[in-house]
């Protein structure tokens, strides 16, 4: 038995006909189910508090949004459900890392169940959780600032679009960031602390460095750059997914906290995660068990 909680507003617009797909699948393999939908920001994270710990599997139909807030509710449990994800979202983050497929629903449902548990690392937060990046800076707006209806309409396309207006914008600004291993200061364009190969469709970090389930998660840098020139160079080698540069750091580490001047714009997931001058991050060990 297993409960699924669909986002019908994730993707291009096709989120009703999603859900029937999965529910047709599940008739036809006898499988038995509850269906939540969610209907605003943070749903997914009460339904799956309230109503996930009932049964042994939990599938998630949509973006990495609703899985994050799914998995969020679930980290208060004493018993957690292994999860399953159909990525029907934009970016997909999520399903870039572990080899989904990507807005394929019958694909999917079939993934799950002939898929394998694997653990999964959750990231604590000030006042909450992360699932797979926490992060300030170049281009972090772009996932929440770009409209809904680009992302429909346009796909990966209409965050690359986001990111290219961005780079106008870039500036740096002073951090304090304590870490496992020392402490780093100095001006920055971006930082993270992430437990993910790629983030926001844009930036792919390297995978022979990160294990998804080893208790660290990957905290990453971009030094304040000396001129124009050697910006458009670094921005094209990131929108290029290429990381190779004196002007990046990446660490791994259990924890990291960020002090800054002033208050600083963070996105989580994806999400804007509003401003902190002073937050600190924890990661939390094999706490989710994800079927791929």
């Amino acid at each position: 038995m297993l409960n699924i909680i669909a986002n019908i507003k994730s993707g291009k617009g096709r989120g009703l006909k999603n859900v029937r797909k999965i529910v047709e699948y599940c008739l036809g393999k006898n499988v038995a189910y509850s269906l939540y939908l969610t209907n605003k920001p943070g749903h997914a994270t009460e339904l799956a508090t309230q109503y996930a710990g009932a049964f042994p599997y939990l599938l998630v139909l949509g973006g990495d949004g609703t899985l994050a807030e799914a998995i969020a509710g679930l980290m208060p449990l004493a018993e957690r459900p292994k999860v399953g994800y159909i990525p029907i979202g934009t970016a997909n983050d999520v399903a870039r890392t572990i080899g989904l497929p990507k807005n394929d629903i019958l694909a999917g449902a079939q993934h799950f169940i002939g898929g394998t548990p694997h653990e999964f690392d959750e990231g604590r937060r000030d006042g909450g959780y992360f699932n797979y990046v926490a992060a300030f800076g170049a281009f972090t707006e772009v996932s929440y600032a770009t409209p809904q209806e680009a992302k429909k309409q346009l796909g990966e396309a209409a965050y690359l679009l986001g990111a290219v207006k961005s780079l106008s914008t870039l500036k740096s600004r002073h951090v304090t960031v304590e870490y496992d291993d020392g402490c780093i200061d100095g001006e920055f364009l971006y930082g993270s602390m992430s437990n993910s190969y790629s983030v926001a469709g844009l930036i792919d970090l390297p995978r022979d460095e990160i294990k998804l389930g080893d208790g660290l998660h990957e905290l990453v840098l971009v030094k304040k750059l000396p001129n124009a020139a050697a910006m458009a160079t670094l921005a094209a080698k990131v929108l290029s997914h290429d990381l190779s540069s004196e002007y990046i750091i990446i660490k791994h580490t259990k924890k990291a906290r960020f002090i800054f001047d002033e208050p600083e714009t963070w996105t989580f997931d994806g999400e804007n995660g509003g401003a902190h001058s002073d937050i600190c991050f924890e990661n939390c060990p094999q706490a989710i068990t994800l079927i791929y």
